[in-house]
């Protein structure tokens, strides 16, 4: 078995997939063997997803089966996110293989009036991606994803999330060759149907471990109950989910990591059981980091206090001028309608003023600001100005350092 850990990884799975035995020069001398002895050529990728896992946590301790994992395999130490360090941003980076700019999906959020006018769409989401295709001739993710490639190419694929970041992995799941189970739900819709009669229905929200006990064993007991496919891929929710509630390095989100680790070791057992071991390339992933929370800012109310027409929503046709704001965690987009220059470089001039704002990207050229291409985002359905919060390396209450306002 070959284990990797990275996060912008395409390249290095589309490497596995096609049989190379070397992934980049300066891993192959490690690739090449295993101290279980010679590595058979790679017939299965499988790729588990910790939503938002920091390395600074991986310990023997708290993470017994990553822990030896990373011992056997490669580490990736020249990796990143792509901006910005969103779920669905970095999802749809690992599924196409590209930048933003070039897949068309930005934010976990954004605004597109032909969607949705009045406020702003979660991509993700399944009435939005249906719209999404139906009015770009099936482009909405402007690329093919590597399940759509490797089911295009003859090979199979399992794809099975607990977050709704998996729909953008396979949206035209064909029973024949694939099956995609995202946050209880299923394309084909059939295909959920034998797992819920027997695992039970997908736990509420507020259980996110028991939502990746539930989705590892979709996987490990339903997708893969006839053998291992070419492709699969195991996102787990935690330990983002519980840290979005806590913080990082608080006891509960310890647990969460505790718990993570728990279903990787589920699906080496799984292959194990397949006798797939010595035939599968995983990647162990990691979309983003995290930082805690120092403070709130109510960007919409700082904006209209300071004289913009800023809203999260439109009542009524909007209006040149109006900003549309949609957050995003970490990052603010701002929507100017018309792209009204006076209002946009006032909303700079403005926001760099503040005590909040870290990097401000803008579509055209301002002083003080970096144009988003610097960042891979420039695109059709890109903001006027986006702006990163405020960042530093603070510890928390638990000693973690990542301190941000959002």
């Amino acid at each position: 078995m070959r284990i990797f850990g990275a996060r912008f990884v395409f390249p290095a799975l589309l490497a596995a997939l096609l049989g190379v035995g070397s992934i980049g020069g300066a891993a192959s001398s490690v690739q090449d063997r295993s101290a279980e002895g010679p590595i058979r050529r790679g017939e299965h990728v499988v790729v588990v997803v910790w939503d938002g896992m920091r390395p600074d946590f991986v310990s023997e301790q708290s993470t017994p089966a990553l822990w030896k994992l990373a011992h056997r395999g490669v580490t990736f130490r020249n990796h990143h996110s792509v901006f910005p360090s969103a779920t669905i941003v970095n999802g749809t980076a690992i599924n196409t293989g590209v930048y933003p700019d070039r897949s068309g999906v930005l934010a976990n959020h954004d605004y597109r009036p032909e969607i949705d006018a009045k406020r702003s769409i979660d991509v993700e989401n399944a009435r939005v991606v249906r719209k999404g295709d139906e009015l770009s001739g099936g482009k909405y993710i402007a690329l093919p994803t590597i399940a759509e490639l490797i089911r295009n190419g003859g090979g199979k694929t399992a794809i099975a999330t607990a977050k709704t970041v998996g729909l953008l992995f396979d949206r035209h799941a064909d029973p024949r060759s694939g099956q995609n189970i995202f946050a209880g739900d299923s394309a084909p819709p059939e295909a959920i149907t034998q797992i819920v009669k027997t695992l039970g229905a997908f736990p509420p929200a507020m259980q996110p471990a028991d939502r990746d006990a539930w989705t590892t064993k979709a996987l490990t007991d339903f997708l893969w109950e006839k053998g291992i496919p070419q492709f699969s891929l195991l996102w787990l929710s935690e330990p983002d989910d519980t840290e979005h509630k806590t913080a990082p390095g608080a006891p509960a989100a310890i647990a969460a990591i505790k718990s993570t680790d728990h279903n990787l070791a589920r699906v080496l057992a799984a292959l194990d059981q397949h006798q797939a071991g010595s035939t599968t390339d995983i990647f162990v992933v990691s979309d983003h980091g995290f930082s805690t929370i120092a403070r709130s800012i109510d960007i919409p109310k700082i904006l209209r206090d300071a004289g913009f027409d800023a809203v999260t929503e439109f009542t009524r046709e909007p209006k040149p001028g109006q900003i549309m704001i949609v957050g995003n965690g970490g990052v603010v987009l701002f929507y100017v309608i018309g792209h009204d220059a006076a209002v946009t470089r006032r909303l700079v001039e403005f926001l760099q003023q503040t005590d909040f704002a870290g990097v401000i990207f803008t579509r055209e050229p301002m002083d003080g600001t970096f144009t988003l291409d610097k960042v891979r985002i420039d695109n059709q359905h890109a903001p006027d100005v986006e702006m990163a919060f405020r960042w530093n390396e603070n510890k928390n209450q638990f000693g973690f350092a990542g301190m941000i306002d959002a």
